[in-house]
């Protein structure tokens, strides 16, 4: 059954259209799906992603515990600083893709979006005197999304949130909003310019009346998970239950790169390093003459098919899908493809990988 999470009395005020997201309550729409991409694209967009699994690690060894654990080398990871990458299970296939933050050595906090990350953590921990604690419900989460993001929470902070004093891929714990104390990421699931605003449940509210308030007068925007797909799909983000489930390798769901063999303690090490050469599938974009959502799921001519596909804004509405295909042809553009969909063949190319912002300009600007 689907919980509510901490913003749900605003949310429930603006719309009655919901749906399941890793358990949760979310909702589809509030306004209008066009409205909302706008939104995001050109002022703001605010979004409640409570959803998301939290786990902190404390104490000594803690780093040393997640590095030999998620799939990526967070060895080096600086205090302050975020890695993306993915967990996998003991034979290499796709538990979650997450984010590590180093608040220090010995405290690491760790955000996913599937219950078998606690459930790894603390098997791992058991007897090495590290607390593992999940804390989803106990401290909510919104994000704000967009290039005017920064110009409103400055209005209403306490602290420089300039690129130069909150660079990409950081968090500041040292920050509050309208004089709520917020930890905050400089990251998003859009490719704009975005931040995660992570607040204590007993004043979740409070922050998101305060955002309202001050968003109003730039355009801003609540959007929802319709248009996240959008967004996420433009971009190139994968998500669990889609680009991946238990069966997949991180090199066909586009996380290989995030694979490091270099550590001592690599979890599944064999069964990445079968996959690294024998996982025949690699993601990408994909643009078809028509389609839109019913593109989802297409068996493709030249082998793989589509994860999902939308009717993509940003592409004048083409159908745009992100898709599995054969490696050898993944990274050539203009490749031409064909999806069967229903009971017919519909043409189209592979294309630049992500198709909106492939270098990130957008979300890295200072």
């Amino acid at each position: 059954m689907s919980k509510e999470t901490a913003f749900h009395p605003r949310l429930a005020a603006l719309t009655d259209d919901w749906m399941d997201l890793f358990g949760y309550f979310a909702p589809a729409v509030v306004t209008d799906t066009a409205e909302e991409y706008r939104a995001v694209r050109e002022t703001a967009g605010l979004m409640d992603f409570t959803m998301l699994r939290k786990v902190d690690l404390d104490g000594p060894g803690a780093l040393e515990l997640v590095n030999s654990i998620v799939g990526r080398d967070v060895s080096g990871l600086a205090p302050g600083r975020i890695a993306y990458g993915p967990l996998v299970d003991e034979d290499g296939k796709m538990v979650d893709d997450c984010t590590v933050m180093l608040r220090s050595t010995d405290h690491v906090r760790f955000c996913g979006a599937n219950d078998r990350d606690f459930e790894i953590f603390s098997a791992a921990a058991k007897g090495t005197g590290i607390e593992v604690r999940e804390f989803t419900d106990a401290m909510p989460h919104l994000c704000l999304q967009g290039p005017k993001s920064r110009e409103i929470l400055q209005t209403v902070a306490d602290r420089d949130l300039s690129g130069a004093a909150f660079p990409y891929y950081t968090f500041r714990e040292d920050v509050s909003i309208a004089g709520v104390p917020i930890f905050m990421t400089r990251l998003g699931y859009t490719a704009e310019l975005g931040y995660e605003l992570w607040v204590d449940r007993g004043r979740a509210l409070e922050l998101w009346d305060a955002l309202i308030e001050a968003g109003a007068p730039a355009g801003m925007k609540v959007i929802c998970m319709t248009a996240l797909d959008l967004f996420r799909i433009e971009g190139g983000f994968i998500i669990g239950g889609v680009e991946y489930d238990p069966s997949v390798s991180p090199y066909e769901c586009g996380l290989g790169w995030a694979v490091s063999f270099d550590k001592e303690r690599v979890r599944g090490r064999e069964g990445l390093d079968r996959d690294r050469g024998g996982t025949t599938l690699r993601l990408t974009s994909v643009v078809l003459d028509s389609g839109g959502d019913d593109a989802s799921g297409a068996k493709l001519s030249l082998g793989g098919f589509v994860t999902q596909a939308v009717v993509s804004p940003y592409l004048g509405g083409k159908t745009l899908g992100l898709a599995k295909v054969p490696k050898s042809v993944a990274q050539a553009v203009g490749t031409p493809v064909s999806a069967r969909i229903g009971d017919q063949d519909v043409a189209g190319e592979i294309v630049q990988h992500p198709v909106y912002d492939k270098e990130r300009k957008r979300a890295k600007q200072s």
